[in-house]
């Protein structure tokens, strides 16, 4: 009877993740999709913990699953990782034109001149956090398109 039950309740989380809508303060993945309620501190850091300990934000960002949207130009995978992880103090320091957030993303990025890209980033801040509710493979898309 046991198995009956775990495996009914395993097969509706399944199911309900297909309708799921991702968080923009954790991003994509199985934490997102699974835990839906994100009103607390609480649920983000379970949503952030889920996926983080099961690696499944890595899969989903290069493989475009798990309510993760792939980069048009694909950079390479750790600064997809890193820009997912990172989205709000990164858009904090774009905002102020430096930072180590920048300075990670330009090694990532192997961008020879970090000063430079850090105000061109600044320059370029409106074209980059286009809204509120901006993903991470547009933000890597518009820093491609605006600074590189």
């Amino acid at each position: 009877m046991r198995k009956i039950v775990v495996s009914t309740i395993a097969a509706l989380t399944i199911a309900s993740t297909a309708f799921a809508g991702v968080n923009n303060q954790t991003g994509c993945g199985l934490g997102a999709m699974l835990i839906k309620d994100d009103s607390s501190a609480i649920m983000l850091a379970l949503q952030a913990t889920t996926n983080g300990t099961s690696g499944n934000q890595t899969f989903g960002i290069t493989s475009g699953t798990l309510g993760c949207k792939k980069t048009k130009l694909v950079m390479n995978e750790r600064a997809e990782e890193f820009v997912a992880a990172n989205m709000d103090t990164l858009a904090k320091e774009i905002a102020v034109g430096h930072g180590e957030t920048i300075d990670t993303l330009a090694e990532l990025l192997n961008v020879e001149d970090s000063e430079a890209f850090a105000a061109a980033l600044q320059e370029n801040y409106n074209r980059i956090y286009t809204s509120k509710n901006v993903e991470m493979s547009d933000v890597l898309d518009n820093i491609s398109a605006t600074t590189l």
